[in-house]
């Protein structure tokens, strides 16, 4: 089955309104932090049949959102990595998703998905050839240094200078 190509999801989070904008609509955000790094987010996804909430880091240098989601059932994965630009002015960060996505298992492996929609929609010219060789590059780099840090996300992190913190959301809301 072909995948179908679609546009660059382009998402915004309005740090004084508490609202992330995304092409599903318009979500409250009960927290955002600013980081030495980039941006700390969490929210709750009311009514979804897998997730209960999110929390993620928009990292700018490292073209990376940073997510760690609480499932209503088990854990899935441990972190999802979104490649993507993030921009910011005025208080709105902007997130453009660039297609590709890192899935962790802490200390297990990691592995690059969505490559078949980043291919479909170069195919269909959704997204220019500097862009998705940019894309390309920070996925394949991102994964190589998750392998030499035995795929701890930390880990590799610290090597860049970046510390992260993550709520236990799954304790907080019982």
């Amino acid at each position: 089955m072909a995948t179908l190509a679609h546009p660059v999801k382009v998402e915004r989070h309005d740090v004084l309104g508490r609202q992330h904008h995304t092409n599903t609509g318009v979500r409250p955000v009960h927290t955002y932090h600013r980081t030495p790094q980039g941006l700390y987010v969490a929210r709750t996804f009311a009514g979804h049949p897998r997730i209960r909430h999110w929390q993620a880091h928009l990292l700018p240098k490292l073209n990376l959102v940073a997510c760690r989601y609480d499932f209503h059932g088990r854990r899935e994965h441990d972190y999802y990595l979104d490649v993507a630009n993030i921009s910011q002015q005025d208080g709105v960060w902007e997130v453009r998703d660039l297609y590709l996505d890192l899935i962790v298992h802490d200390g297990l492996m990691a592995e690059i998905v969505d490559t078949d929609e980043l291919l479909a929609s170069r195919a269909a010219g959704l997204i220019g050839e500097c862009e998705a060789l940019r894309a390309v590059q920070i996925a394949h780099d991102t994964l190589s240094g998750l392998a030499r840090a035995r795929y701890s996300l930390n880990d590799w992190l610290a090597t860049r200078g970046v510390r992260l913190h993550w709520h236990e959301w799954s304790l907080l809301s019982r």
